[in-house]
C-alpha cells in the first residue's frame, strides 16, 4: 500500500498552508494499491518530536476502502474523528514550538470497520485496530517554524 500527497514529497517540507502559520487545513492525500480484502482505513498523524513526547495531529478511522484521495481540508463522508492533542476531533496542523520536526501520516488498511465513538484517542484506536491491520502506509513530511 502506498500514501503520498500531492503538496508534499516524502521527507520533504510541508508548506505553511497545512500549518498553524498558514491556514491550517489538512493536505491532499493519495490512497494507491490498496491489499485486497481491505474494509476500511484509519489514519493517525503524529508529531514524535514534540516537546512533550509524541503529539497526535489527526485521528481517523472508517475510512471507505474505495477511496484513492482524501481532499485538502476535507473529511472523507463515512469517516469518524478521534480526539487528537489539540482537544479536537479534526485537523491540527504542524505548529512546533521552535526546531524542525517530522510528522507522521500512517494510514492503516484495516480487515473491518471499526465500532469506536467519535472522539476516542489514538490509544483506543490502535487497541481497536488490534488484530485487524491488513497492510500500512507512512508518509512524511517535515516542518520548521520561522523565528518571529
Amino acid at each position: 500500500m502506498k500514501l503520498s500527497s500531492s503538496a508534499f514529497q516524502h521527507n520533504q517540507t510541508i508548506p505553511p498552508k497545512y500549518t498553524c502559520d498558514g491556514g491550517d487545513i489538512s493536505p491532499p492525500l493519495t490512497i494507491a494499491e490498496v491489499p485486497e480484502g481491505t474494509k476500511s482505513f484509519a489514519l493517525i498523524v503524529d508529531d514524535p518530536d514534540a516537546p512533550s513526547g509524541n503529539w497526535d495531529h489527526w485521528i481517523m478511522w472508517n475510512i471507505e476502502p474505495n477511496l484513492t484521495e482524501i481532499l485538502e481540508n476535507t473529511i472523507p463522508p463515512t469517516a469518524v474523528q478521534g480526539n487528537n492533542d489539540f482537544k479536537r476531533t479534526d485537523w491540527g496542523g504542524p505548529c512546533p514550538p521552535s526546531g524542525s520536526h517530522r510528522y507522521f501520516f500512517k494510514l492503516y488498511a484495516l480487515d473491518r470497520t471499526l465500532i469506536l465513538e467519535e472522539g476516542s484517542n489514538k490509544d483506543e484506536l490502535l487497541q481497536a485496530m488490534e488484530g485487524h491491520i491488513l497492510d500500512r502506509a507512512e508518509l512524511i513530511g517535515n516542518y520548521s517554524r520561522k523565528e518571529k
